[in-house]
């Protein structure tokens, strides 16, 4: 009789590990493709998806023993959900865990882009001490934070925000007004968000409603000399083009990119040379003790489901209920 298996798409790591080591080998693909993973399930009972990695009907087809999969981070666009729940496989995920990570990191991009902090170290090192009669920085004071998707991330940047004496507005049409007055911020319309915001922090899950949801008619309305921050997904924002677009004409002062469609990017693509831009490998909210909380959450409920047991989080709950 064969072991059964745990196969992931991208690196594991403890206590993820040790939580299904007793439960099945523990096998990474070699990379995210589905060649590469379509081989390995015949013996899969978990399937955990990193990166990348995307777990199709045909995958489902192939996984006959599988019991459940598991996506870190709290994006599940890469699964189908649909013919999961079809065949009562729980899709666990793992909302919360990392959210003040996030959340620390953009209010650090906030902060960097409003000060200029790359920008004055290059210039001191250029040489170019005159610089700062010809540059400024902006404040945060009074100013006015946009939030796109006010979920455990948005709410949290929000609770960062506040001492700084911000106005906070928040776009997010599965939230109640009771929950964002709790944070003291004001839901408005997409639309509304753009034209006021001096900052705008994208948080919003990638769905099919979000793709594209910053695109070229939207960016029309922004504020002049606004800042974009994503730390969300890169298939949020339209394509790369539009940026340097609003960048170029002053309609973007500036953008920090964590995220991007696809990962990696093409680095050839101008906006990488954009002084105005600022940019990280997707790893701007990767603390250690992020990293933990996102394993141990996952870990947890991959173990709860093997043993017959209710995750505590869980993308389609319904398999469940049956």
């Amino acid at each position: 009789m064969t072991k059964p298996t745990i196969i992931g798409t991208g690196p594991l790591f403890a206590p993820l590990i040790e939580i299904l080591e007793p439960f099945g080998e523990i096998i990474i693909t070699p990379d995210q493709t589905q060649e590469s993973l379509l081989p390995l399930l015949d013996d899969a009972i978990g399937v955990i998806l990193r990166g990348d990695g995307t777990f199709t009907e045909q995958a489902l087809n192939v996984a006959g023993k599988l019991k459940v999969i598991g996506r870190t981070g709290v994006g599940y666009d890469k699964v189908c959900v649909a013919a999961a729940t079809e065949r009562g496989i729980p899709v666990v995920f793992t909302p919360g865990a990392g959210a003040r990570a996030v959340a620390e990191a953009s209010i650090a991009w906030v902060l960097d882009l409003c000060k200029r902090v790359v920008f004055w170290d290059q210039q001191v090192k250029a040489g170019n001490w005159n610089s700062r009669f010809d540059n400024d920085n902006k404040d945060m004071e009074n100013a006015t934070l946009g939030i796109v998707g006010f979920g455990r991330i948005g709410q949290q940047l929000a609770q960062l925000a506040a001492p700084f004496d911000m106005t906070i507005v928040a776009f997010d049409p599965y939230v109640s007004s009771e929950t964002a007055s709790e944070h003291n911020v004001s839901l408005v319309s997409l639309e509304e968000l753009l034209r006021r915001s001096d900052y705008i922090c994208l948080h919003a899950a990638s769905s099919v409603e979000t793709h594209g949801l910053i695109n070229r008619e939207v960016l029309a309305l922004v504020k002049p000399g606004a800042y974009l921050v994503n730390l969300a997904r890169g298939a949020l924002i339209e394509d790369l083009d539009v940026l340097c677009e609003a960048l170029d004409d002053g309609r973007l002062g500036g953008v920090a990119l964590d995220v991007f469609e696809p990962e990696p990017p093409q680095v050839n693509h101008p906006i990488f040379r954009h002084p105005l831009c600022l940019t990280a490998p997707h790893a701007m909210a990767g603390t250690p003790r992020a990293t933990f909380r996102i394993y141990k959450s996952l870990g947890d409920d991959m173990a709860a489901v093997i043993r017959g047991e209710r995750p505590k989080f869980v993308v389609n709950p319904e398999v469940f209920d049956r």
